[in-house]
């Protein structure tokens, strides 16, 4: 695509590296196919495409962002289908982003919408401030069907279906920062993600990768002032607490490094994995991270991945259960992992199922259904419409939000791929499916 910034503008270094990104854009259209909100909306602007040429306009002038140019911006899901599909290998992830962060500091939003953001910024990425959230929410939830669907208190009622009906679980012991060491010979040492969202809602995720990575001869190391990957934030546009976030992560864990070579950064939650596998492009202009940052992203690895580097465990149990794989749009898009899961769920010993249209994302997105819940709700029903088809009797996927948003829409156990490698290697069922176990012969 051509463009026609001013020389005066392209010495920032972000908008650089935007120009060059639209430039790679030829206008295909190929996006356009797999884009889910251009598949549901059937608008220009709602397709990848369209976005580029209202960011290149923006840019291109210099100026602040416009209500037209923040709404549909404000629709992108990020799920980064339209990067698969480019044959022009345009890097829509960065471009969008950096968008979104112009937009946080030329743009006033109507209070409403200020508030709800600076809420979810305030809260999310706290694990003590998400869980007493969750417990207010408990509360409030049993009047949510009151609220309308659409407007803020659509939004707020999006919030309250998503979280538990009986409020957050226990927090986990594996919460604080500690040293656990590999069972038999120690093949690996790695730093865990905990993370800031899944400990709160599904903190035995984390558990049963920790038993799987230890059962597979890994150190697992949390270490102490690691937390959020900055990217519920990053999403938001509010780039210093992102990468304040990203910072404390770097530093943490390369200290780890005094006591011992690290092998990995190991994340099993594919949006933070997205995220962290990227800290090398978010600190490139800061002289002081860049080599550090960079270090990181090189190590960080999905869990599937260190389980497959290094082999699974053999089954210990004779498993007799059909489970169709929900491929995260962070993973599949994100990552470019797409058949190592289900790989590693066969090799288990489950029989794995495909849904149609498993590119389409599931509108989870980060905040993405809670600040546009009425088009996550329909992304939701179209995707558990096609998992159900299916006929499997779990659905397993390696995403936190994605485990969220499927649970509040079907009736079916919704499970994290690791859990299932845990329980099928050793490990106890997973809690989603007790009422499924107990009802087999």
């Amino acid at each position: 695509m051509q463009t026609s910034f001013r020389p005066e503008l392209l010495r920032d270094p972000e908008i650089r590296d935007s120009e060059r990104i639209v430039r790679t854009c030829v206008h295909c259209g190929f996006c356009t196919a797999t884009c889910p909100t251009y598949v549901l909306l059937g608008d220009e602007l709602d397709s990848p495409r369209g976005r580029i040429y209202l960011i290149k306009k923006m840019l291109e002038e210099g100026r602040p962002a416009d209500e037209k140019t923040v709404r549909h911006i404000d629709r992108c899901l990020s799920c980064l289908s339209c990067m698969t599909t480019c044959p022009s290998g345009v890097h829509y992830m960065h471009l969008v982003d950096h968008a979104r962060a112009w937009i946080e500091t030329t743009w006033r939003r109507p209070l409403p919408d200020r508030l709800l953001r600076a809420v979810l910024a305030a809260v999310l990425p706290h694990p003590r401030r998400f869980r007493l959230a969750l417990l207010a929410a408990a509360l409030v939830r049993p009047i949510r069907g009151l609220l309308p669907r659409t407007g803020t208190l659509g939004r707020f009622r999006s919030m309250l279906e998503l979280a538990p009906a009986g409020g957050p679980p226990s927090p986990s012991p594996l919460e604080r920062a500690q040293v656990l060491p590999a069972e038999g010979t120690r093949r690996a040492r790695v730093a865990y993600l905990v993370g800031c969202a899944q400990p709160v809602l599904a903190p035995d995720i984390g558990e049963a990768t920790i038993r799987l990575l230890r059962r597979t001869g890994v150190e697992v190391v949390l270490a102490p002032g690691a937390g959020c990957c900055g990217a519920l934030v990053h999403h938001m546009g509010k780039e210093e607490p992102a990468l304040a976030a990203a910072r404390a992560n770097i530093e943490a864990w390369l200290a780890l490094e005094r006591d011992g070579p690290l092998d990995a950064v190991v994340i099993d939650a594919s949006g933070c994995g997205t995220t962290v596998k990227d800290y090398g492009w978010m600190f490139r202009n800061d002289p002081a991270m860049a080599e550090k940052a960079a270090r990181i992203a090189a190590r960080a690895v999905d869990v599937s991945e260190l389980v497959d580097r290094l082999g699974l465990p053999a089954s210990s149990r004779d498993l007799d259960l059909e489970v169709v794989y929900h491929s995260a749009c962070s993973m599949q898009h994100g990552q470019k992992i797409t058949d190592l899961p289900k790989r590693l769920l066969a090799a288990a010993g489950f029989t794995v199922r495909e849904p149609k249209e498993a590119h389409l994302c599931c509108g989870s997105a980060g905040t993405y259904n809670i600040l546009q819940p009425e088009i996550a709700s329909r992304l939701k029903e179209r995707k558990v419409k096609n998992l159900e088809r299916t006929g499997a009797a779990v659905i397993a996927t390696g995403n936190i939000g994605c485990i969220a948003q499927l649970r509040s829409g079907t009736r079916l156990p919704v499970v994290h791929t690791v859990q299932l490698l845990d329980w099928a290697t050793g490990g106890p069922a997973p809690a989603p499916l007790a009422s499924l176990l107990a009802e087999a012969p």
